[in-house]
């Protein structure tokens, strides 16, 4: 099993500390943990996203780090002649949150960044950004998928546009990465200053909430639901490896690559320095609301969830249902 957090396969580990769940519902777990308290939930995200985050940097900067660890499909997507008509034969059905404008401008700009000192990172296409809210299957055939949609019937409309009415806020945004990719997360707010017209209390109601419920809603339509993305993370991957050139050195008398310990601090130290800039510009800090748009997010705005179906590991597949946004 893949040990990476961003990987395309596996079941993912939570760093949070929380147990498992008594009533059957995965996300009920970290509520219970937390008395249903969003500052205590706000936190088990922070101590997931990082705890990864320091376990990948003793990891990459270890000098027996063997290298970065390609996508070896997305390689072949990429590359026809690698294998000429390959597809991918992963596919999921999936509730994503599309990120407003101004989360995806902000992410423009991160991406310009870390291609500073990796030229040949593959950046996921802006107009593709997602992050999985609730994830129904995975690695199934087409037929398996549609026999899952029909199940689910009008729940599908429910569903994709629960968040008109359930409106949860994430902020603090920052990059967490490991060994494959790099993705931006957020944590669930806990009535920071917003930038929104938001209620005192408002953030009671937390992203962990909203994937808890979309849970049981899915569960009740009739679907045994086969998640990896239970633990908390709230992220959305911007950027893959499909080779290790940008971090390695040819070998003397061969064409085979060995890692550079250099330029791998310098991609952890520019990750850093991203991390410090975002924190500084885009947290709420003192009471205050950042200047700068990008710190926040309330999940359905300017689109309500889509519902995906087929291969959509790099932002590619089918909307089955759009929800309403606003």
């Amino acid at each position: 099993m893949p040990s990476t957090l961003l990987c395309s396969t596996g079941v993912f580990e939570d760093l949070s500390g929380t147990g498992p769940s008594k009533t059957g519902n995965p996300y009920d777990a970290l509520i219970e943990a937390c008395h249903n308290d969003s500052m205590q939930i706000q936190a088990r995200y922070n101590i997931h996203r990082t705890t990864r985050n320091s376990q990948q940097k003793t990891k990459l900067l270890d000098a027996s780090f063997p290298g970065v660890t390609p996508d070896v499909i997305l390689q072949k997507l990429e590359n026809s002649d690698i294998e000429p008509e390959y597809t991918d034969p992963r596919n999921c059905l999936v509730f994503w949150a599309r990120p407003p404008k101004k989360i995806r401008d902000l992410i423009g700009e991160i991406q310009k960044e870390l291609q500073e000192v990796s030229p040949n990172l593959w950046l996921m296409p802006l107009q593709n950004l997602h992050m999985t809210t609730l994830e129904i299957a995975y690695s199934r055939t087409l037929q398996e998928i549609q026999d899952l949609v029909d199940v689910m019937g009008l729940r599908v409309s429910i569903i994709t546009d629960y968040t008109f009415s359930h409106r949860a806020r994430l902020v603090k945004p920052m990059l967490s990465y490991d060994d494959a990719a790099i993705a931006l997360s957020f944590l669930p707010a806990a009535d920071e200053a917003s930038g929104s017209k938001r209620l005192l209390g408002d953030d009671d109601y937390t992203y962990h909430h909203l994937r808890r419920d979309l849970y049981d809603l899915s569960q009740g339509a009739g679907v045994t639901i086969e998640s990896r993305y239970t633990i908390p993370s709230s992220h959305l991957t911007i950027g893959r490896f499909t080779n290790a050139t940008d971090f390695s050195l040819v070998a003397r008398g061969s064409e085979s690559l060995i890692p550079d310990p250099e330029k791998m601090k310098l991609w952890v130290e520019k990750i850093e320095h991203i991390n410090q800039w975002l924190q500084d510009e885009y947290w709420p800090s003192g009471g205050e609301t950042p200047t700068k748009e990008g710190g926040e997010w309330i999940v359905g705005e300017e689109k309500g969830l889509d519902c995906r179906v087929g291969a959509l590991w790099y932002g590619g597949g089918e909307t089955i249902r759009l929800g309403q946004g606003f």
